[in-house]
């Protein structure tokens, strides 16, 4: 708006006649809702895409510490959404236009079981939730895991479905028969905001009980595990929303109460889409809380799914195939809080970037919050191997940076297979905070990061999806994302980094021998 018309609506409330005005002649939006593992953020897009200025809002998530524990309390979930959301439209509420359209991006994996009258009885079990290790063992030996890989696109672990339903079944027995329908994260909201529970094919693909080729739950598998499918959620059409806000939210939020909802989108093909790697020439890196490497294309499940790796769904026609890294900025994080560095973070970045790669004689097993690819060892811990009395605190953290970055390098080698030549477009707020971060990747695996100039890549993504759905653009295809730089490699300075990738890896042989090999796991 022009600054005039700032000035006259200073400390003004226009009538409900000067605002439906307003409305009818302005081009509608779209409310973008990103649920990462930190936090929420809020934002709104117009119709092709863009993030509007101005118009964001952002809320922080204390999660808990302890180990293999990794859960949050539904309820406070809702609020968090829900106080985001009143954030944003506050620090909008000058923007003349008519929210039209609301899409979610939200983690992966999660578990959260609901009683009868909508409720969550259980706290939402996170991705990074280890408790169901033996239940794993317990599916490793009563499945053939290289089968339920192939049609369901998971591995046995604690961060799918199977392995938590089972422990929740043995120690959480009372809960585990009140429930009447298991969900995500992302469901559970969407049933509490508009009364509607269906999952998407993008999130349901990621819980480990869904074949991936017929995109339906796997029944087969399902029974097996003497799992009910009437407790599971039915899965949305293609394209299809949820329809509007129930009463309570739309008396809280009038200016949603037009807005369709949308089934929630998995943050990982969210990410692809809004980073613009939708083809198998473009593969997206991104380090945020955690990590993974993927790509998306059009077409089928590969024929041969390597171990390393997971496939799940953006939606009926796309797939995405990748690893992921259970520790990525959250170990960084850790690091740095745990560490007490006194620098600020201009001096810290100097310093660790001022130091040689692999100079510090040290070698790190990234694994604070267990492995998933390519090993999938869930019970892997954290190691750091070659301290002396003059190790110095950033030489750790810079130790602990190239060593996910040796994680993603062993990702990177299998992923080729599918996506041979492809170039790697990197996002994530570690990354954009980092150019030393970047500059590791680009030499540890030899090949050129285009760092996207996006700060969320996964809300773009999700919202691009629901723009094209409801027929606001003719595809996501003809979206790319911007490129802030391209951090070309070093080639002698990979060679330096191959060393400390055989340290590293020497070192996970010794301690995890039989997961030394994920192909040979199953």
């Amino acid at each position: 708006m022009s600054s005039v018309l700032d000035e006259v609506l200073e400390g003004f409330e226009p009538s409900p006649e000067i605002v439906s005005l307003m409305l009818a002649t302005e081009p509608a939006v779209l409310l973008g809702i990103d649920i990462g593992t930190s936090g929420v953020r809020a934002a709104l897009f117009n119709e092709n895409g863009q993030e509007l200025p101005g118009a964001s809002a952002q809320k922080k998530r204390n999660l808990s510490t302890q180990t293999g524990l990794a859960e949050i309390d539904a309820e406070a979930a809702l609020r968090l959404v829900a106080q985001t959301i009143d954030d944003l439209l506050v620090v909008s509420q000058l923007i003349p236009s008519k929210i039209e359209l609301i899409s979610i991006s939200c983690f992966w994996h999660s578990l959260v079981g609901v009683n009868s009258a909508g409720r969550a009885i259980t706290p939402v079990l996170l991705w990074a939730d280890t408790r169901s290790l033996n239940a794993t063992a317990e599916l490793r030996r009563r499945f053939d895991e290289r089968e339920i890989h192939a049609r369901t696109g998971c591995r046995f672990h604690p961060s799918y479905w199977p392995a938590k339903l089972l422990w929740l079944r043995e120690q959480r027995t009372q809960f585990f028969q009140d429930v009447s329908l298991w969900l995500g994260l992302g469901e559970y909201l969407t049933l509490r905001l508009c009364g509607r529970s269906e999952a998407s094919i993008s999130m349901a693909s990621a819980t480990g009980l869904v074949n991936q080729r017929v995109c339906d739950w796997d029944l087969d598998f399902i029974g097996e595990l003497k799992i009910s499918p009437v407790t599971l959620p039915r899965l949305s059409l293609a394209g299809e929303s949820l329809g509007q806000l129930n009463e309570e939210f739309m008396i809280r939020w009038p200016q949603l109460s037009n807005a369709r909802i949308y089934p929630a989108i998995g943050d990982g093909a969210a990410n692809n889409i809004g980073a613009g790697c939708h083809s198998r020439d473009k593969v997206a890196l991104m380090v945020g809380t955690s990590g993974a490497l993927r790509v998306l294309y059009q077409g089928e499940p590969p024929e041969v799914l390597p171990g390393a790796l997971w496939c799940y769904r953006a939606d009926g026609n796309r797939v995405v195939v990748g690893g992921a890294l259970s520790d990525g900025g959250g170990l960084y994080r850790w690091l740095t809080d745990s560490l007490c560095f006194t620098e600020d973070s201009t001096s810290l970045a100097d310093a660790l970037a001022d130091m040689e790669p692999d100079s510090h004689g040290l070698t790190i097993l990234p694994f604070w919050a267990g492995e998933r690819s390519p090993g999938w060892t869930a019970d892997a811990r954290g190691a750091i191997l070659g301290l002396t009395i003059q190790t110095q605190p950033a030489q750790i953290l810079r130790a602990a940076m190239e060593a996910i970055a040796y994680r993603f390098a062993s990702i990177w080698n299998v992923m080729q297979e599918l996506a041979p030549g492809a170039a790697i477009y990197a996002s994530g707020n570690a990354l954009q905070q980092s150019p030393v971060w970047v500059k590791i990747l680009a030499d540890v695996l030899n090949c050129p990061i285009n760092l996207s100039g996006l700060r969320e890549a996964s809300m773009r993504g999700a919202a691009l999806l629901a723009l094209e759905a409801a027929g606001k653009i003719p595809s996501i295809e003809e979206f790319a994302n911007p490129v802030e730089s391209v951090i070309e490699p070093d080639a002698s300075l990979h060679l330096k980094y191959q060393q400390g990738l055989e340290r590293q890896q020497h070192l996970y042989d010794l301690l995890h021998e039989s997961g030394s090999s994920s192909e040979n796991q199953m």
